[in-house]
């Protein structure tokens, strides 16, 4: 019958049990620290590069954001000047329309004088753009006539230039107002990107002092989505006027 193990041997074993078991966890332990310094060092990478693209497109989108500002100052300050100089011209339109009439009132107070000489004085004195819409009316035999137009003013050839002017500057006028009022916003647009920039930055700079793993992961996913978000609504915006 063979003997059993002595107590020393036994002793002996069980050390040397304890000491693969302690290795075996250090080992264990190793291995996990080293994948968790892996995952730190690719989280770092990946932060470093959202910073990088985010510091980029902020850049961008503020030098657009200062361009299209520019853009809709100009712009409206074009709307004004030009809104001033179809006013000038509407004021001018109406005081040629008033002296208009009150050289048909002339021709016609003179006619009524039965005064020939004041009556031909007063023709000669009608403004040569009016003269047109003076004969073409007096060619529908106005005193005999009942449907025949008020007086020449109402006639197709009475123009005034100045009128047709003012139209066209008030056109423009609200032409330059509109391209003002679309690159304003199109620079509120701009500069409400650079808030999701600024949003991303803050994320991903406060997750990188979080010591659980898990709150920085989050933290730089989110920043991560807003990122993405942020170069999508990129895309669609128009670049910075030349």
């Amino acid at each position: 019958m063979a003997e059993g193990l002595s107590a020393a041997e036994v002793g002996k074993e069980i050390a040397e049990h304890r000491e693969h078991a302690e290795h075996a966890h250090h080992t264990a332990a190793e291995h996990a620290a080293a994948e968790h310094l892996k995952r730190d060092r690719w989280i770092s990478i990946a932060e470093a590069i959202m910073l990088s693209i985010v510091a980029l497109v902020a850049a961008w989108s503020g030098y657009s954001a200062a361009k299209w500002s520019s853009q809709a100052s100009l712009s409206i300050d074009k709307a004004t000047s030009t809104r001033a100089k179809a006013n000038l011209a509407t004021i001018q339109a109406l005081q040629i329309r008033t002296l208009d009439s009150v050289s048909f009132n002339a021709v016609a107070t003179a006619y009524e004088a039965h005064d020939a000489r004041a009556f031909a004085l007063t023709v000669r004195r009608l403004r040569p753009g009016y003269r047109p819409a003076f004969d073409a009316w007096l060619a529908t035999h106005p005193l005999k006539n009942p449907h025949a137009p008020p007086d020449p003013s109402y006639m197709p050839q009475y123009r005034i230039p100045q009128e047709a002017q003012a139209q066209a500057l008030n056109a423009q006028a609200d032409a330059h107002f509109s391209k003002g009022q679309a690159a304003d916003g199109t620079s509120d647009k701009y500069v409400r990107l650079t808030v999701l920039l600024a949003a991303v930055l803050f994320l991903v700079g406060i997750g990188s002092r979080f010591p659980v793993r898990a709150a920085r992961f989050g933290l730089n996913g989110v920043a991560g989505v807003l990122l993405v978000v942020s170069l999508i609504e990129l895309l669609g915006l128009p670049g910075p006027p030349s």
